[in-house]
């Protein structure tokens, strides 16, 4: 999350320091922003595909960097301070007070700051539209707030988790390490008495506010103990895992949300191809048969003759005939 926001800091403000200062060296820019001319090479190609909505070529920031020199042709307004009309600050107000009321937010005070900026910036009208809008955190927020206690307070805790390949809850006891945030989704990650080992429990898959208990035990993970590297992904696939490969209708996309999909493809129709691994596919008989019509097994053939095997059983448990496949 660090280093994202870093380089989110770092591309707003390369476009109005590099038009105040045309044809500067690639190694010099990437000097003054602290960083490798790699790094800065990157970020210039990330800004080509950036601008105002529309997408279009006339659209996205224009850029050279032809030898070894710099030169911002168009900035799309971003050398320029932002105009906001009273809705548009107004809609802003009320995403930064749900933002400010996250627990364990990093940075709260710059927020805090910014926020009453914008407040007084819209004035009486605005401030009291704004105080007709609510919005709700959900109870995984309540979850996170413990489990960031626990985690400042060097506590270990008890989690009630949902194991989601066996549909089974667990009881365990856990040393916090970290608490991350991956493709939208808050983990806890740390030393799992249970397992033994290091690992990431999602936070929604805690069975809510009173599964997770911070206990009297300080939170001390074995020596040696480091976090997994989660740059490619949080799933790492086992050379056991078996490839499943899932065409989805419209009504079972919610599946590519829930479990740990590797791969996604979009299809005519509204349907979704998900590609994910399992070490057991037991779980998946379930989740197929109870899909019906808006599910197809793609790969492996294997599980789909599995799936086709336990419909016929069912039906004929309720005497009724299979239709001819």
């Amino acid at each position: 999350m660090s280093a994202a926001t870093d380089r989110l800091s770092r591309l707003l403000a390369l476009v109005p320091w590099l038009r105040a200062h045309p044809g500067i060296s690639l190694t010099e820019a990437a000097a003054a922003f602290g960083i490798t001319p790699r790094q800065l090479r990157d970020d210039l190609d990330l800004l080509f595909v950036c601008g105002l909505p529309g997408g279009a070529p006339g659209d996205l920031i224009d850029l050279s960097y032809s030898g070894d020199q710099i030169t911002i042709v168009d900035p799309q307004t971003l050398d320029r301070p932002l105009r906001l009309s009273v809705d548009e600050a107004t809609a802003l107000i009320v995403a930064a007070r749900a933002l400010a009321d996250v627990p364990g937010l990093a940075g709260r005070e710059a927020l805090d700051r910014a926020l009453e900026k914008l407040e007084e910036a819209v004035g009486t009208a605005g401030t009291a539209a704004v105080g007709q809008v609510r919005v709700t955190l959900d109870v995984h927020d309540e979850v996170l707030a413990v489990v960031q206690r626990a985690l400042r307070d060097r506590r270990r805790v008890h989690l009630r988790y949902l194991v989601w390949s066996r549909d089974e809850l667990t009881e365990r006891e856990v040393d916090p390490m970290r608490v991350l945030v991956q493709d939208g989704r808050w983990y806890l990650e740390g030393w799992c008495h249970r397992a033994e080992a290091v690992r990431l429990f999602r936070l929604d898959r805690i069975d809510g506010p009173g599964g997770v208990t911070i206990l009297d035990a300080p939170a001390v993970p074995p020596p040696g103990t480091v976090s997994r590297d989660t740059r490619e992904g949080i799933y790492r696939p086992g050379p056991a895992d078996v490839r499943v490969v899932l065409e989805l209708a419209s009504p079972a996309r919610w599946v590519a949300d829930y479990y740990p999909v590797t791969g996604m493809r979009e299809l005519p129709g509204g349907r979704l191809e998900v590609t994910l691994y399992a070490g057991e596919t037991f779980w998946l008989h379930r989740l197929v048969l109870g899909l019906g019509a808006d599910v197809r097994v793609v790969e492996p053939p294997a599980l789909a003759e599995e799936v086709h095997a336990l419909a016929r059983r069912a039906l004929l448990a309720y005497g009724l005939t299979p239709t001819a496949e």
